[in-house]
Order: structure tokens, then sequence, then C-alpha cells
């Protein structure tokens, strides 16, 4: 499938709001891409942790101290045998969502049921993240335990594989976004990773995306070595283009190839916060184009050739990062600015 959005513009997917009422839809009429909106506030069961977790072997979800957590002090077999059971009788199904993790979901898909369009956007935590902020009840981060580290890559695979079903079910293409804030720790002495362990996990649910149809995209709130998810088989990459643009320029070969093999650029451009209040939808429009031609310049010092118009004709545009720790008000400016920078965009 080619896919060469024209900045359309989507979200990151949390919002500060107590509730979906009204929001999904409104979401999903102001976007090109609409993203159903994760309630972190309504609930602690929409954590992005807790949300996608229900089923895993020796899962604890203490919601009075809001904290999820796996205790592997006692016999895990019995668990991972079920778990493995449902996952041999590919029971997608049993990995989904529901309305007590996820009222946002369900209230986009109501939405879109009756607003005609081609695009949706789900969203998943990452195996990294996931498996490297959930820890055991003695606190070593769960993607460490072997008997976890498959189970958790693989529940989130499933999921966004359900997601996908359930997102083709009302519109005809779907994206689904996996989130890795922990990626900005890649490399520094908290994250005893190799590149290849990274992009291994990280493969196996881009490749579950695919295998439904959809396309995968990647989301790092922050600066990483941007070479290890360009190196995946990710179809977008989304970056806080507000604050890290600048570092991508330091990987030209590597967007190369990303764009050689049909890569798209999600430039989380527009600031997710109080920033919003002081910058305008041109000011950010040309700190966009500026980054372009940044990018363009370093490419070509080092021999690379990549067009301005290039990567303009394969972007899109977003916040830079999720709203669901800001205010409302944060939230309700974002989204004023984000389609109309997105039109100066378009205009050129």
């Amino acid at each position: 499938m080619t896919f060469a959005p024209d900045f359309w513009t989507s979200h990151m997917g949390s919002v500060p709001y107590t509730a979906s009422d009204g929001v999904a839809g409104r979401l999903a009429a102001l976007l090109d891409v609409p993203a159903w909106p994760q309630l972190p506030r309504r609930t602690f069961r929409e954590n992005m942790y807790v949300q996608y977790s229900a089923g895993l072997p020796g899962l604890v979800l203490d919601e009075a101290n809001e904290k999820v957590y796996f205790d592997t002090s006692g016999d895990l077999a019995p668990a991972l045998e079920a778990f493995y059971e449902r996952v041999l009788a590919d029971d997608v199904d049993s990995f989904g969502l529901d309305a007590d993790t996820a009222e946002g979901f369900f209230a986009t898909l109501d939405a879109l049921r009756a607003m005609p369009g081609e695009w949706a956007k789900g969203q998943v935590t990452g195996p990294v993240s996931f498996g490297l902020t959930v820890t055991d009840h003695n606190l070593r981060a769960s993607l460490y335990d072997e008997r976890l580290a498959d189970p958790i890559v693989t529940q989130l695979a499933m999921n966004a594989r359900w997601q996908v079903r359930q997102l083709r079910a009302v519109r005809p293409q779907a994206i689904i976004f996996v989130d890795e804030p922990y990626m900005a720790s890649f490399g520094s002495a908290f994250i005893s990773l190799s590149r290849e362990d990274v992009i291994a996990m990280l493969d196996i649910v881009f490749d579950a995306i695919h295998q439904e149809g959809a396309l995968a995209g990647v989301h790092c709130c922050a600066n990483t070595d941007w070479a290890v998810l360009l190196a995946t088989s990710v179809d977008i990459l989304n970056l806080d283009a507000y604050g890290y643009l600048d570092n991508l320029a330091l990987y030209p070969a590597e967007l190369r190839a990303f764009l050689d093999r049909g890569g798209v650029v999600a430039w989380g451009i527009v600031p997710n916060t109080e920033a919003i209040f002081s910058t305008t939808p041109d000011d950010i429009a040309r700190r966009l184009w500026d980054g372009f031609a940044l990018i363009g310049q370093k490419a070509a010092a080092r021999g690379v050739a990549i067009a301005v118009e290039e990567l303009a004709a394969r972007a899109m545009i977003m916040p830079s990062c999720g709203l669901g720790p800001q205010t409302v008000a944060v939230a309700e400016r974002v989204f004023e600015v984000l389609p109309a920078t997105a039109r100066l965009l378009r205009e050129g």
C-alpha cells in the first residue's frame, strides 16, 4: 500500500478529559486520521500500562495503591499454559479492550460508524516501555524475566491485532502506533537491552499489525537512537519534532533508507505544553519548514539526498506528545492549532 499523507493530522491518544462524552466524536470530525482517546484521568484502569495488561500471567492490579506488577513468587506454569492456549488458538478476541479500561475506544467506534472516512488510528504500549516500567514483586523489570518477556510482547501484539480488526470494521484503513517512551533511555545504564533485542521485539508487534492489513507506527516522546527505530519494519516514525527534530537530522542515511521503503514521518511539531499559548500556526509551520531544510542540508553534507519536497509529501502532523498529563485548556488549544497548522503546511 502506498501511503503518502499530505500533512494529515492525528494525535497520540491520551487526553486530559475525564469522560469520552462528545470528545470521541469531536476528534473524529476534527482529525484526518481519528485516534481513539485514552482517558487516564477517568480511572486508573486507563493508565497506559494497566490498559493492555489483563490476562498476563502473574499480573496483579492493586487499584487501592494504583499499581500494577507481576507476582512471580509462586508457580507461573498454570497461568502461562492458559495464556499460550489462547495464543495457539489464535483467540484474538480474548486479548481485546473493554469499556472499563478503554471507554474512548468504543465511543470512537460509535462515532466513526456514523461518519464517512477512510482512516482510523489505534495505539498500544510498546513492549520495551511496558516490560521496563512494570516490575515484579521484587521491583525487577519484568522484561528481564525470561518467563514474562515473551508473554508481554505477545500480549501487546495480539491486542494490536484486535484493535485493527475493530477499527477496520468501521473504516477501511487502520494505523496502530506503538508507544515507546522508555526508548528515550535506550543506550544508557538504565537499559541492558541490545539493539537487536529491541528491533526483534518491536518487529513482532509491527508484523502482527501488518498481518491484519494495517500500518504500524512507533512513537518516542524524547530523543533516542533513531537508527534503531528506523531499522525496524515500522511504516510511520513519530517523534517530538518541536523539541527533537534536530536530533533526527543526525541520521540521514537511516532516514533515507526509511523513506526509500515507503516510510512516513509523523512530525510532533505542535507543542503539547503551555508553549501552545505563545505560538501560532504560522510559527509552527515555519518551524517545520526550517526543520525540513536543516535535515536536507545535513544530509547533503554527508552525501545523502533528502529533498524538502519529499519530506513534505510523506508527512503527518501531530502534537509533540500525549495530552493526558496536560490541562484541558492546553488540549483544547492544541486541537485548535493542529488543523490550522496543517492547512498552512498544505499551502506550502
